[in-house]
């Protein structure tokens, strides 16, 4: 399913705003719930709309990172396009795209790579497989797993388009929500259409939030 053009267009959905209010109160009472501690530091990559921001890139980024501390890093993933439900461990010479996904593929080049639905699960499989830290590629509003460091991707030329919520636009929850839950933000690109306002309500709730630099 493409998403729909008007998500990302300035003042639209606003007929959908019932739908949209309904969707994003069980999606804010579902973030509420207090996950499982997973035993070891959970790293969480994530974005606060639809689509792709970067997210695979920066897990890579965040694991070459703890290779050079001399941490064994393993990626926790879904498997989002993939039809195994896991826990399992990826292994190219046997899986392929269909089975657990494009990304988990790409990440396992760097690091083990575990696909699980279920995210408690999937964190178990890797600490007994002898991981120090988990990096998840996903998994923001998912609150099954604790997570001790939440970094919020936002593609610059796209921003949050239109800030309103599944259907009438493309934030996964509300978006004060989501925020509630990172510890950094991370602009991926130009700023093109992270917007002034939504970069002041990220700083208005954790202060440390710099501004985007303007390219030059």
């Amino acid at each position: 399913m493409r998403e729909p053009a008007f998500w990302w267009q300035p003042g639209t959905g606003g007929l959908l705003t019932p739908f949209a209010v309904l969707y994003g109160a069980v999606a804010a009472v579902r973030m509420q719930a207090h996950g499982v501690r997973a035993g070891l530091p959970v790293i969480c990559l994530g974005n606060l709309t639809v689509g792709g921001a970067g997210k695979t890139p920066a897990a890579l980024a965040v694991a070459h990172l703890l290779h050079a501390a001399r941490e064994r890093p393993f990626f926790l993933s879904r498997g989002y396009g993939g039809r195994l439900a896991g826990p399992l461990r990826v292994n190219p010479a046997i899986h392929h795209a269909a089975d657990v996904g494009d990304e988990p593929l790409l990440l396992t080049r760097l690091a083990p790579t575990i696909v699980a639905r279920d995210r408690v699960a999937g964190a178990k499989f890797a600490q007994f497989a002898g991981a120090s830290v988990i990096v998840m590629d996903d998994g923001l509003q998912n609150p099954s797993l604790a997570k001790d460091l939440a970094i919020v991707l936002v593609d610059g030329r796209r921003g949050i388009g239109n800030g309103r919520i599944i259907p009438a636009g493309p934030l996964r929850a509300p978006l004060g929500w989501q925020l509630d839950r990172a510890q950094a933000l991370v602009v991926v690109g130009p700023p093109e259409r992270c917007g002034e306002d939504h970069r002041s309500r990220a700083a208005s709730r954790h202060g440390h939030f710099p501004r985007p630099p303007r390219p030059r």
